[in-house]
């Protein structure tokens, strides 16, 4: 990514009594840079073994940790510490759903989130009911965090370029999760079970993935006023949360 870019995202990762990030794929350094002279106190997680020891040989990124780790299996936990810290980088497209996905729902949970992402991922983080991209990622951010996309890149500014458009989104840790359910595991098993067959109905999703009587599942959707026939990317958190803990019981 461009220096401008890179400094913008810094300045998004700014926490009140923190000033710890913990960056992945710091690849060259441009973001370890910013985020350094934006005073923030840096762990970089790097991949890849040449790079890593390109980012430690640059004196102007001595104050940072930088560490050669896969960001999937990398220890949070001791990177960050007992304080508030964000999440920052440029996330390549193969792990940023399970890599945010990860962060937030496992200890110790990132404050803020601040990624660059596909274009087509970033939609999917911040999608509404009713959108194409609106899926069980979508329900997970609502979930735990507040979503907003930050900006556009398009592929001018990377080198090299990119055949797709780069998006930065901000998620912001919810302190309560956004709604209360009765059981939370079986609260995401519906969720997913609901996505699970997007040509079909919610009732006929869940009666597969699940194996409860499409009629029980069309009983509660009608107690709660919802169409028969509703799909479950008609479904805001709340609908879920509510059918959920209606079929649990």
């Amino acid at each position: 990514m461009d220096a401008g870019a890179a400094k913008h995202i810094a300045s998004l990762c700014t926490l009140e009594g923190s000033g710890a990030v913990v960056e992945i794929g710091a690849g060259t350094g441009v973001l370890t840079r910013a985020l350094l002279e934006a005073g923030a106190r840096v762990t970089a997680v790097e991949i890849d073994p040449d790079l890593t020891e390109l980012l430690r040989a640059q004196a102007e990124l001595a104050a940072a940790r930088i560490v050669c780790a896969d960001a999937l299996e990398f220890d949070y936990a001791a990177a960050a510490g007992s304080k508030p810290w964000c999440a920052a980088g440029n996330l390549p497209y193969n792990i940023a759903t399970p890599l945010v996905a990860g962060w937030l729902t496992r200890a110790p949970e990132p404050q803020r989130i601040v990624v660059m992402v596909q274009r087509d991922v970033a939609d999917r983080f911040t999608a509404k009911p009713g959108t194409p991209s609106y899926g069980s990622l979508s329900v997970l951010v609502r979930y735990h965090a507040l979503a907003r996309r930050a900006f556009v890149l398009g592929p001018g500014a990377f080198y090299p370029r990119p055949r797709v458009d780069s998006a930065v989104v901000v998620l912001e840790r919810r302190s309560e999760p956004a709604v209360g359910v009765r059981d939370r595991e079986f609260f995401w098993q519906v969720v997913r079970a609901g996505f699970a067959y997007r040509r079909k109905t919610f009732a006929n999703s869940i009666a597969i993935a699940l194996g409860i009587e499409r009629a029980r599942v069309q009983t509660a959707l009608a107690k709660h006023k919802l169409d028969a026939e509703i799909r479950a990317e008609q479904l805001d958190l709340g609908a879920f949360a509510a059918l959920a803990d209606e079929l649990a019981s």
